[in-house]
């Protein structure tokens, strides 16, 4: 990874606990989300930020909360291999193993609904069968990628309290009040005693209508064995999906996230510049039809809501032989893709949309690439990747809510930027405008930044 001029060590200055304070406020931005977290870990090292209990604000149209499905729990303990391991959508519960973050709060746009609204209490830790991350969530988020297990199954756990909370953008109308009443609010102080968290090895839903064409919404009430069930509901405000943008102002969900900032001694803003305009990728590789059929070998049988342990270890065993499978079979298909494998692949239980899949790719393209026709499959299980190209408007409306936000939160540690260009989830025509405008914002609100450009091996002060 090529890095940006480091930052100075001139005039810096010790906080409590004997944390050092950067002179001037880092923003490290790269283009591939995962790379961020090397300058976390840089800032550990250097006790910038505290080596635990650290708290993550993460703006995001994607919750990147997946874990490597393959590897070995202990990795986490080697950077390096660390970082080798880690892509865009698994690269933050590691580090949550790790011990070094114990609050993620996810603020996300309306277009994004992959994990239901609220706070969420449960375990990560090393599966004791596989030694491999997993976690006691219940999420239809985490069991759809099979990594739930019962906290009995879980050695070294670590509690993780997760925060999911709808930002809308800000109208124009609003725009001048929330700006003009925001100044005369006092900027919440970290509480560094209150370092209590919950031990709960559940997690569950805040109230939403489980309305089965949003299966995120659903309410599961599940009950591990030893662990009370504990859901939170966050302010009705920000849990509220059927809001006008405009109706919910930005400075009351500035109580939900500084009460969550509150339990953690220090934290890290992460901004992924998709936040404000999202593409869903896949959907320009693949015609209507293909996408479809995707979405029928790849979906998730979700659990009955009121399912009992062993109900969610079946569907969790059921949905990993389905992912198996599909893996075997695309990667079988990479070595020859005649029909004598197509058919034999069909065969398999709820593979039939096999074979009408693989004959569309090969009557478009010479050589279809079926290891990226398996990862666009891994995108359709019960929920469509967020798809949302955002006009002018509604950027400067998220960029006002944003700032809402910022003037009232406590100044971060550092802050990580995500330009998510080149893998085109944020559009590339708007990408160096929301940047400049994230820049400009973050200097309005706390003067003078150090800013590294690492994705062009610049950097520059502002």
């Amino acid at each position: 990874m090529s890095g940006g001029a480091a930052v100075a060590g001139g005039g810096e200055r010790s906080r409590g606990g004997g944390l050092r304070a950067y002179p001037a406020l880092p923003v490290w931005v790269v283009e591939d989300h995962q790379d961020v977290l090397p300058f976390i870990y840089r800032a550990i090292g250097s006790k910038h930020l505290p080596a635990s209990n650290i708290s993550f604000v993460h703006l995001d149209s994607h919750p990147d909360l997946l874990i490597p499905v393959n590897m070995p729990a202990d990795t986490v303990f080697d950077k390096e291999a660390l970082f080798s391991e880690l892509s865009i959508e698994n690269w933050i519960m590691p580090a949550v193993y790790a011990g070094h973050i114990s609050q993620v709060v996810w603020l996300h746009p309306p277009w994004s609904q992959q994990i239901s609204e609220g706070k969420h209490h449960f375990l990560i830790g090393k599966d004791i069968s596989t030694t491999t991350i997993r976690v006691t969530g219940t999420d239809h988020y985490f069991l759809s990628d099979g990594l739930y297990v019962p906290a009995d199954q879980l050695e070294n756990q670590k509690p993780l309290n997760l925060y999911v909370i709808l930002i809308n953008p800000t109208e124009a109308s609003n725009s001048q009040e929330e700006n003009g009443e925001v100044g005369s609010a006092k900027r919440l102080k970290l509480n560094t005693d209150d370092t209590a968290s919950t031990t709960s090895a559940s997690s569950s839903v805040a109230p939403g209508d489980p309305d089965s064409s949003t299966p995120s919404l659903e309410k599961k009430e599940v009950q591990n064995a030893g662990a009370p069930n504990k859901a939170e509901s966050l302010s009705a405000c920000s849990a509220s999906r059927s809001l006008r943008n405009g109706e919910c102002p930005v400075r009351k969900v500035v109580k939900d996230v500084c009460q969550a900032l509150q339990k953690g001694d220090a934290y890290v803003l992460d901004i992924d510049l998709d936040f404000f305009s999202v593409k869903n990728p896949f959907k320009e590789m693949y015609t209507k039809t293909e996408y479809e059929l995707l979405q029928e070998l790849y979906n998730f049988k979700k659990p009955h809501r009121n399912a009992t342990e062993e109900g969610l270890l079946d569907c969790v065993e059921n949905r990993v032989h389905q992912l198996e499978d599909l893996e075997a079979a695309f990667a079988d298909l990479c070595d020859n893709d005649d029909e004598e494998t197509i058919q034999k692949w069909a065969s398999y239980p709820g593979m039939k949309a096999l074979v009408q899949l693989v004959h569309s790719l090969k009557a478009r393209m010479e050589s279809p690439d079926y290891e990226m026709v398996h990862q666009a499959g891994l995108t359709c299980d019960y929920m469509e990747l967020p798809h949302h190209i955002s006009g002018e408007e509604e950027i400067e409306g998220l960029i006002q809510s944003i700032k809402t936000l910022l003037k009232d939160m406590p100044k971060p540690t550092l802050v990580t930027v995500a330009r998510s260009s080149l893998d085109d989830y944020c559009p590339s025509e708007q990408v160096d405008i929301i940047q400049e405008k994230v820049l400009s914002v973050l200097g309005s609100v706390y003067g003078t930044l150090d800013v590294h450009l690492d994705y062009s091996s610049t950097s520059s002060s502002l």
